[in-house]
């Protein structure tokens, strides 16, 4: 097995896939952006298994650049977290066959409250999409995994779309690299954007070295 080539066909299988999802964007992309700029809550990001994972991220990612945002396990939701929701909230539910059990028995629920689901599905026909009042389809042919069964190709359409939505609603809001900043002060992303040379600087200490010092001395000092 050459692995090299094999990983790289795993590669351009991907990108294949995210070009033909890429090709179907249409108005209900913007739809979507609106509602959420719209939104006087926060945004709520719920999904199971590698969907679930996504929804984290897109919610991570959204916090992060100036949209209010938390994520909900949708198994969660059924046991209480459902609390987390309030009728100005726009709810995001994710689900690739649009059929998950766990998602499909909160979305009553989050009716009753008042809230408007966007849905992110590869099935536009899905029960999911039909309770939704906006569907991204991010739907794929199938999936790199040899078998057609681990979720591989939809995921990365998911994380996709999640990418796009976020980055368009900080071009949209003007959100700046100090903005950003306020949201990520860790990490060497916020030393970057933070840190100066002033606040590591100790003013109560003066370098002091000897007339005979060795230059590696000096250099240390």
């Amino acid at each position: 097995m050459d692995i090299i080539s094999y990983v790289k066909n795993i590669f351009q299988v991907e990108v294949d896939e995210i070009n033909r999802v890429k090709d179907r964007i249409g108005k209900e992309v913007e739809e979507c952006i609106k509602l959420i700029l719209e939104t006087k809550g926060k945004v709520v990001i719920t999904g199971v298994g590698k969907s679930g994972h996504i929804g984290k991220k897109m919610a991570a990612t959204f916090a992060s650049t100036g949209t209010l945002t938390i994520f909900m396990h949708s198994t969660e939701g059924l046991h209480g977290d459902l609390g987390m929701i309030h009728g100005d909230d726009l709810v995001i539910a994710i689900s690739n066959s649009g059929n998950s059990e766990e998602v499909l028995s909160i979305i009553p629920s989050i009716k009753k409250i008042g809230c408007k689901i966007v849905a992110i599905t590869g099935n536009k026909n899905s029960k999911l999409a039909k309770e939704s009042d906006c569907i991204l389809d991010v739907g794929v042919e199938k999936e790199a995994c040899p078998n057609n069964l681990a979720p591989t190709n939809s995921t990365t359409a998911q994380l996709v779309i999640g990418d796009a939505i976020a980055v368009c609603l900080m071009e949209m809001r003007n959100f700046s690299a100090e903005d950003f900043a306020k949201y990520h002060p860790g990490g060497a992303l916020g030393k970057k954007l933070l840190l100066r040379v002033g606040e590591m600087l100790d003013t109560t200490h003066k370098p002091v070295v000897a007339p005979n010092s060795s230059i590696k001395t000096v250099i240390v000092e």
